[in-house]
């Protein structure tokens, strides 16, 4: 299945996509893409999608997951990407978090926040929890994966590596977590650790590159997270980006006003945003 949500930001309801690629609503039998529907998604599986309504015109596509509880990035997972940043692959993964008031649609603008220089760009493969768990086995982590979207996680490089104290202060600005456009439910991905994935800035290639080059895989993630905290149905974890961020390039490239990103990720499908000028 591949899961969305649709409509104004703060009302969005839920939807499905069938075969042809239409939209269609979930309203009658769920209540959003979120926490207890993504713990249960047989429910949805048995849904014969014919009979829901279609949804008309091209409503805004909102984040694709709804009342996120943890969202949470892996830094530094792809060897080559650690190269381009100057820094070495680190020995267990490297987690930070990005605050929730950061999630947006997939198209919504990238807001470039007062005093940035340095917002860049970072697409990523993002999993969501769908079963509850603590110290959980690798052997059995893929049993508690909801499924799969893209995040560009984009980050301002001088707030979060030159001023005082965490990544986060780099990673979190309002619209700095576009998320979706679709949840694809984990049935529907044979190998999350083998997929390509792309960004452009201005029609230009930037990141060209697969998930097979991820340090840190899938499974392992999930198991090596749940050793510290309990994963819960609706946490979304970021799994890391390849080479070609704009602070990797020789001189660094950043992101302006009017700059446009597209970035997509083989059968997760795809994100367009403008850069706007924060308010």
């Amino acid at each position: 299945m591949k899961l969305l949500r649709y409509g104004a930001r703060g009302a969005e309801k839920p939807g499905m996509l069938d075969s042809a690629g239409r939209l269609r609503d979930l309203s009658a039998h769920v209540p959003d893409i979120a926490g207890a529907v993504l713990a249960d998604l047989d429910r949805l599986k048995s849904i014969d999608i014919q009979t829901l309504p279609l949804v008309d015109g091209t409503p805004r596509i909102g984040a694709a997951v709804g009342s996120i509880g943890k969202f949470i990035c892996i830094g530094l997972n792809y060897s080559d990407h650690a190269a381009e940043s100057g820094m070495a692959v680190p020995p267990e993964p490297v987690i930070f978090a990005k605050y929730t008031s950061a999630v947006c649609g997939p198209n919504d603008p990238i807001l470039i926040p007062r005093g940035s220089v340095k917002t860049d760009w970072e697409v990523e493969l993002a999993f969501v929890i769908g079963k509850p768990g603590k110290y959980i086995a690798e052997a059995d982590a893929m049993d508690h994966i909801a499924g799969y979207m893209i995040c560009n996680d984009v980050s301002e490089r001088s707030f979060q590596t030159e001023r005082a104290g965490q990544w986060s202060k780099g990673k979190s600005s309002d619209n700095f977590g576009p998320i979706g456009p679709w949840l694809v439910t984990r049935d529907e991905v044979a190998d999350p650790n083998s997929l390509q994935m792309w960004l452009t800035v201005n029609g230009q290639t930037m990141q060209n590159g697969s998930t097979a080059t991820m340090v840190y895989q899938v499974p392992f993630l999930v198991s090596y997270l749940s050793q510290f905290f309990t994963l819960h149905p609706g946490d979304v974890i970021s799994t890391g980006t390849p080479p070609g961020v704009g602070m990797g390039m020789k001189p660094p490239r950043y992101l302006k006003p009017g700059d446009v990103v597209e970035l997509g990720i083989e059968g997760l499908g795809t994100q367009r945003q403008v850069c706007e000028a924060d308010a």
